[in-house]
């Protein structure tokens, strides 16, 4: 898995990735995607507007691998979101109209299929980033697996990934909106550490710091 990084609010891609581990059934790899460790310095709205088309290459264009945008929240096991796409080269939640652009924020890529997306034809030549024109085919996966937070509709497409488009509820301006309760509770849960003793508590390393601390 590979998740968009955006330097101004890393706090929205550590509650994601939170978020797909407490749920996964199966181990998982997620890679951020920073971009002044990537070779293209081509930006847009955020850091990963483009630098998330890097997908394949990166996977040396083998196997199956998903990208995410940072400002969402995975509530379903991330295994059925791989398991949904098809044969395709990438798989999108077919968004028309307004959302179009939307498209790319949940991607499925069978890398084998996208060795076009080399880093040259993505910092040189795609325009515009959510025209999806370079795939030779594009599947479709479940609306629920990008769910627009504020345009969608709850008790229609049932979220299984919840996509905090206007902001994540930690911004003042977003705190009432679909699906804050649950994004504030894997922020908790994200910071949540139990007692030093707990971890540290007969171990070789506990009695060093009781002594440092005048503890004997």
């Amino acid at each position: 898995m590979f998740v968009g990084y955006d330097q101004r609010q890393p706090v929205a891609y550590h509650v994601l990735c939170h978020s797909i581990m407490e749920s996964a059934s199966v181990p998982v790899s997620i890679t951020p995607l920073i971009l002044h460790q990537l070779p293209i310095d081509r930006n847009g709205l955020t850091d990963f507007t483009y630098s998330r088309y890097l997908v394949p290459w990166l996977c040396d264009y083998v196997g199956k691998a998903v990208f995410l945008d940072s400002d969402m929240l995975v509530l379903h096991d991330i295994a059925d979101l791989f398991n949904a796409a098809g044969n395709d080269a990438v798989s999108v939640v077919p968004f028309m109209g307004k959302f179009k652009f939307e498209r790319p924020s949940v991607m499925v890529f069978n890398n084998d299929k996208c060795e076009v997306l080399t880093p040259k034809f993505i910092n040189d030549v795609m325009n515009p980033v959510s025209d999806l024109a370079w795939a030779e085919s594009v599947g479709s996966l479940p609306m629920e697996w990008n769910f627009l937070v504020g345009y969608s509709t709850p008790e229609r497409e049932k979220p299984k990934l919840l996509h905090f488009t206007q902001g994540i509820p930690l911004y003042k301006e977003c705190r009432e909106c679909y699906g804050a309760d649950e994004w504030f509770s894997d922020f908790q849960d994200m910071q949540d550490c139990c007692s030093w003793l707990e971890i540290m508590g007969g171990s070789v390393h506990m009695q060093p710091v009781l002594n440092r601390l005048g503890f004997k």
